[in-house]
Parts: structure tokens; C-alpha cells; sequence
């Protein structure tokens, strides 16, 4: 699975949106600086979550956006479902957009691509925007431990 650039911006306009003070909104532009996504892009997610119910707007000069819900009423799986639809790696294994393979009878790995839809939907069913807001930034030392290095395209 691969986020698309919309899920990852949504994430970080909505991340950002979780820790953003809740008494005043934050404008179209900061909002865009702050998680370097050009503006025009973020224009067009920012209606999309707005049109979901998950943020709100007020115009004017003091305008702006802010959460419409509580940071613990959405999850990472329901903000990347919307955006990119399916989670699941291969069609075959897809539950909404299944595609059919001459080799699903006998195919060996399908178990295993399984597994990694189930584990991530898990993974992304259970992890809510305010967990998301208190979490911090890992470091790239983390993300490139020696047990993952060996793999290519990791």
C-alpha cells in the first residue's frame, strides 16, 4: 500500500488541525505553509474534508479552518479509505474493488497479501487523529534500521 499525495496532505492539514489551538481557526495559508503543501492542493482538500463533515470554515480576515469533530472520532483508516479507496495491496485480496486472478486457487503468496491488507487496516482502523497529534516525528535513524536495510524498495 502506498499513500497517495491527497491521504498524506489530509493527514497533515488534520494533524496539524489536532493541535492547532480550538478557540480560533487557522487560516488556508498557514495551514499550508505549516505542512508545506502548495496552497491551491490544499484548497481542493481542505473543501473535501469540509464536504465530509471532518472540519469546518469561517470566513474573513480572522477565518479559517478547524476540526468539526473530536480528534478521537476519526481514524487514519477512514481518512485514507476516502481519499484512495481500497487498502489492499493486490485486487484479489481487495474486499470493495476485488478484481478476480486465473491464479487465486493456487496462488502461494496470496496468504500473505492477505494478511497485509488485514494487519494494515488494523493498523490504520485503530489509530485515531489525536494519537496522531500527540505522536512525534521519527527519526530517520528508526526508519532505516539494519533489519530493513537488506530489502530493496522498502
Amino acid at each position: 500500500m502506498r499513500l497517495s499525495k491527497k491521504s498524506d496532505y489530509a493527514l497533515r492539514a488534520l494533524i496539524g488541525l489536532a493541535r492547532w489551538s480550538k478557540s480560533q481557526p487557522i487560516s488556508m495559508r498557514a495551514l499550508a505553509v505549516l505542512n508545506d503543501v502548495p496552497q491551491r492542493f490544499m484548497q481542493q482538500i481542505m473543501m473535501d474534508l469540509k464536504a465530509q463533515g471532518w472540519v469546518t470554515s469561517t470566513a474573513g480576515r480572522d477565518g479559517g479552518y478547524q476540526l468539526a469533530i473530536d480528534p478521537e472520532a476519526l481514524t487514519m483508516g477512514q481518512v485514507v479509505r476516502h481519499f484512495d479507496g481500497v487498502l489492499a495491496p493486490i485486487g484479489c485480496v481487495s474486499i470493495g474493488n476485488h478484481e478476480s486472478c486465473s491464479q487465486e486457487a493456487a496462488c502461494t503468496f496470496r496468504r500473505v497479501l492477505l494478511d497485509v491488507r488485514n494487519h494494515t487496516a488494523e493498523l490504520l482502523d485503530r489509530t485515531t487523529l489525536a494519537e496522531l497529534a500527540l505522536g512525534r516525528a521519527r527519526p530517520n535513524t528508526e526508519m532505516y534500521t539494519q533489519e530493513f536495510t537488506g530489502g530493496a524498495g522498502i
